[in-house]
């Protein structure tokens, strides 16, 4: 009768969250987010109800593949995979059928044959392996020393405080702090999940807990070393076998509890035995208030290196990749030819090549090497195309998402999860940290090959005021968030409803009763995102070039979201200027000349130049919900994918001159059409002023004419001196790579990505 009414229960409340996905209800929207959180916690707070919420979640998965319900597929295998990872006693056969649903999601268009696919690859190797994603999860994320597992995570939490609460990020950093654990309890962690998931029912789970409780610090770190062998020694091979893990685990769980393991597994009682919770800890998470520009690189360099090992520079010297200089290892050193050019002539030992520095070195430079032997370098050595690793969906099991070795002999062990909390104009700061930092890596290669970044962002708008309307403010600076709901339903529902509970968190009085068990409803979403979100969604950033006087170079900057174009009242010299053409009248605004490409649906390059009179402008990078493109009245309309975001929507506020027998009067008309490139200047005596990110301490004022297009890829001297090289080879090839040239895409991770 119990165990029916806890079917029941859970059954509840998974639909719930099936409802809060399918339906827009009021009622459903005020708890958004918490019927996943509360059902997390149910398992969490009663272990054995793990196996039970698993059959009705691969019930309920059944059901929407055969009835084609596709928008609560991903929600649902997210939520199955995270009671998964952190369960103990799943039998093979429930294993077994979510492997074959994933199976079949492979036959999916994208995002579910992704998501599916990474999902598979866990649930094999955990199927023969219990307990391996809980472990090697904890070792990730809390840092945790062990040779066989070496990968290392780490969550950044990034605050702007000019734009987010002093009380925001006090109750936000006692939260984070208040979670943390100490390592001791992480490897008690780790022991008792990596038993209690293999030997199952056989394990005495109190006789355990009291065990390792009372252990040493040393003797903790031998078992907690030993079982880690034990489970990475057995996922590592090709064909693992569960028999085999199971042996191992059980001669550790002898050692550890002695006599008493057998004695246990006859006389136990289970219901004064009742297995304890071992929780998942959250992640190690920083906490940082963004006040410098180069703020994100140092905390990343410190990262792969400790302060006490790393001495910070300019050029960056100490992180030189042990010796692995790209413009000098790839240089190629043309010798001399003293032999007839064939192998087998050539003496042992010819192509070993001597120590550096050594004298044999400095005779080498006039020897001949056993023929050209061609050093495979990935192509993208140089500046790669992506902090997350080559795109793909095929990685090798057992690592984190994204990881690999993107240089010979360097493997990427570190894993950068930066989260950014605010509105647009932190994401604006964001990006042009990221430009920075690609920037940086294509004049000192160190951080990419050693470090998968991974970027987050949760939206915090600035609270709701009563006495003034809230529409017409708080979604400007919340587009991209919106953006983001809409391509991933699972990220509207879990993270874009975190805003006002962090208000809520900012109002409360802290709470200075340790003794009391508080569940950080906040954090733990946080968690949540950062653990399952691992389907990027890019965003194109736009450079823009601003000219002050003609004659001189321009000042360049990017931006993200939007830029604003207001006419200054102010006038400019008049030296340097043409006059204002005879028979213009004077009216609001400003002679305007644009020149821009037409966004087409078939990609085909079309320049489009307008004379108008406006009095400003607005390029948005995202697009709204339901853009309705009417083009200018002597253009036709431009046609366009609604959800496009790789090119600008841009709006002008044109003025119209109209005559009647009043005289002349003046009216506005807004037309909107899209472009990735475009070019204005002020035809009259009139400056502009530009707004970027919707940051007003990013405006430039007293600008002539702007040119705004994609930003392109950073490239290095080497690369430039590539090109130049293969301008002498193939013009032609020259002329294609020159005319598309790679544009640079930030990504941010959600739980799908975009759901068509």
């Amino acid at each position: 009768m119990e165990s029916s009414d806890a079917e029941l229960d859970l059954q509840r409340s998974v639909q719930a969250v099936l409802r809060e996905l399918s339906a827009q209800a009021p009622a459903l929207q005020s708890n958004q987010g918490m019927w996943r959180w509360s059902l997390h916690k149910k398992v969490e707070r009663d272990p054995g109800k793990s196996p039970v919420l698993v059959r009705i979640l691969l019930r309920e998965l059944e059901k929407a593949e055969s009835e084609d319900l596709r928008h609560i597929i991903i929600p649902l295998l997210h939520t199955l995979m995270y009671v998964l990872t952190k369960a103990t006693g799943i039998t093979e056969e429930l294993y077994q059928r979510t492997y074959a649903f994933c199976t079949r999601l492979l036959t999916l268009p994208t995002p579910y044959c992704t998501v599916a696919l990474d999902c598979a690859i866990r649930l094999k190797t955990e199927t023969a392996v219990p307990g391996t994603l809980y472990q090697r999860m904890v070792i990730a994320e809390q840092n945790l020393t062990n040779e066989l597992y070496p990968y290392q995570e780490r969550v950044f939490l990034f605050v702007d405080p000019e734009l987010v609460s002093a009380s925001v990020c006090s109750a936000l950093l006692l939260e984070i702090e208040a979670a943390q654990v100490t390592p001791e309890a992480c490897m008690r962690h780790v022991v008792s999940h990596a038993l209690q998931a293999a030997l199952g029912e056989a394990c005495h789970a109190g006789a355990l807990h009291r065990k390792l409780q009372a252990s040493s610090r040393r003797v903790l770190e031998h078992y907690f070393h030993a079982v880690v062998a034990a489970v990475e020694q057995i996922a590592s091979e090709a064909s693992p076998s569960r028999a085999g893990h199971l042996e191992r685990l059980e001669e550790i769980y002898c050692s550890l509890l002695g006599p008493a393991a057998t004695r246990g597994r006859c006389s136990g009682d289970p219901l004064q035995d009742r297995p304890p919770n071992i929780p998942l800890p959250s992640p190690y998470i920083t906490f940082h208030l963004w006040t410098d520009q180069e703020q994100l690189w140092k905390e990343l360099v410190l990262f792969l290196r400790p302060r006490s090992q790393l001495r910070l520079s300019a050029d960056l010297e100490a992180l030189d990749l042990q010796g692995l200089g790209p413009d000098r290892d790839l240089a190629r050193v043309s010798m001399l030819s003293t032999d007839s050019g064939i192998e087998r002539d050539l003496p042992v030992g010819v192509d070993e090549f001597p120590a550096p520095g050594s004298p044999e070195t400095e005779r080498a430079g006039l020897q001949r090497k056993g023929g050209i032997k061609k050093r495979m370098w990935p192509p993208d050595f140089l500046i790669p195309s992506s902090w997350d690793g080559p795109l793909g969906l095929h990685r090798k099991t057992g690592r984190p998402s994204g990881d690999g070795e993107l240089l010979p002999g360097v493997s990427r062990l570190h894993t950068a999860r930066v989260l950014v909390l605010g509105d647009d104009r932190m994401l604006g700061r964001l990006a042009q940290a990221y430009h920075r930092l690609r920037k940086r890596e294509t004049q000192k290669f160190c951080l990419t090959p050693r470090l998968s970044l991974q970027l987050y962002y949760i939206p915090v708008l600035a609270p709701e005021v009563t006495a003034e309307p809230l529409a017409s403010r708080q979604p400007e600076l919340g587009e991209l968030a919106a953006f983001l709901g809409r391509a991933d339903p699972w990220y509207e529902s879990t993270v874009n409803t975190l805003c006002p509970a962090i208000h809520k968190l900012a109002q409360m009085p802290p709470c200075l009763d340790t003794s009391r068990t508080v569940d950080p409803f906040i954090l733990d979403v946080i968690t949540y995102y950062v653990r399952m979100g691992t389907q990027p969604i890019y965003f194109q950033i736009y450079t823009v070039k601003m000219f002050s006087d003609l004659s001189r170079d321009p000042t360049e900057d990017i931006f993200l979201t939007e830029l604003k174009v207001k006419i200054q009242d102010s006038k400019i010299p008049k030296e340097g200027f043409s006059p204002r053409r005879r028979g213009v009248t004077e009216g609001p605004g400003a002679e305007l000349s644009m020149c821009y490409q037409k966004a087409l649906l078939s990609h085909r390059p079309r320049e489009v130049t307008v004379n108008l009179r406006a009095t400003g402008l607005v390029l948005k990078a995202i697009p709204a919900s339901e853009t309705e493109v009417s083009g200018f009245p002597h253009c036709p309309p431009i046609a366009a994918p609604v959800m496009d975001h790789t090119c600008l929507n841009v709006s002008v506020t044109e003025v119209v001159k109209s005559s009647n027998l009043a005289g002349k009067s003046f009216s506005t008309v807004t037309n909107t059409f899209r472009t990735s490139n475009i070019q204005i200047q002020s035809q009259e005596q009139k400056l502009l002023t530009l707004s970027l990110d919707k940051d007003s301490r990013r405006t430039f004022r007293d600008v002539v004419r702007f040119e705004v297009g994609p930003c392109p890829e950073p490239r290095s001297r080497a690369q430039k001196s590539k090109t130049s090289w293969l301008s002498l080879q193939g013009q032609k090839e020259m002329e294609m790579a020159k005319a598309k040239p790679k544009s640079l895409l930030m990504p941010i991770n959600t739980f799908s990505g975009i759901v068509q």
